[in-house]
């Protein structure tokens, strides 16, 4: 999993786009201005960023400008906004952004965003800025860009690494205890049940969701009320 920067200056969006992405295994660092993020970028060199453009000291575009001069724009960085123009976003595509999320940002495609970020290798010309044939698209706003490139995702769930054995905790095969009341067998067999697709999944709740068949909410909702251990099925999955 990816150590993701989220630069925002709101903290409801820090603190849900931090609870989204921890869900995801991801590690998350959380900077409310563009002073925070330069610090954080220096520090941790993250794998992703999410910036906010408008924020008090420096707006996104800046700092994806600042960032970009001075060649440290070596990581995908997606930016994020409620009120940014057409123009805005081309612009920030061009500096370099490898996508645009349009607030309010749905679950899907931050999701969608973060995955093809983190699979789809920079490109940029000899200026430093992005060819206009490799804009990316903006996830979320209605701008006439190409297509995004599905091949990425194809390529994530193909099985194109070696598969690495590992500690998955449960397994598929179980025995239960069946001398107890059918609500505790079956709460047991449930647990089981999600901590093993947990494990298999490396702790990711939108692939549990697609793999159980449950809506997420649904999901959140169903391991608290049994008890499962996130946490647990992450450090199985490392």
């Amino acid at each position: 999993m990816a150590t993701i920067l989220v630069v925002d200056d709101e903290l409801g969006i820090r603190d849900l786009l931090s609870e989204i992405l921890n869900d995801e295994g991801h590690t998350v660092e959380l900077a409310e201005n563009a002073s925070q993020a330069r610090a954080a970028r220096a520090a941790s060199c993250p794998d992703l960023v999410l910036l906010d453009i408008w924020m008090p000291d420096t707006d996104g575009v800046t700092l994806l400008k600042e960032w970009s001069g001075t060649g440290q724009l070596t990581m995908p960085v997606i930016m994020m906004s409620g009120h940014a123009t057409i123009d805005t976003a081309v612009e920030a595509t061009r500096i370099g952004a490898t996508a645009f999320l349009e607030k309010p940002i749905t679950l899907q495609k931050l999701l969608k965003a973060v995955d093809l970020g983190l699979n789809k290798p920079m490109a940029k010309s000899p200026t430093g800025l992005m060819p206009a044939a490799s804009i990316p698209s903006v996830v979320g706003a209605s701008v006439a860009t190409p297509p995004v490139d599905l091949t990425v995702e194809a390529a994530m769930t193909g099985g194109t690494l070696p598969e690495v054995v590992l500690d998955i905790g449960p397994q598929s095969m179980q025995s239960f205890n069946l001398d107890c009341p059918l609500r505790e067998a079956r709460d047991e067999f449930e647990k089981s049940y999600f901590e093993y697709h947990l494990a298999r999944e490396s702790g990711s709740m939108t692939r549990v969701a697609e793999k159980t068949g449950l809506e997420r909410t649904h999901l959140y909702r169903k391991l608290k009320q049994l008890g499962v251990d996130l946490a647990r099925s992450k450090r199985n999955a490392l």
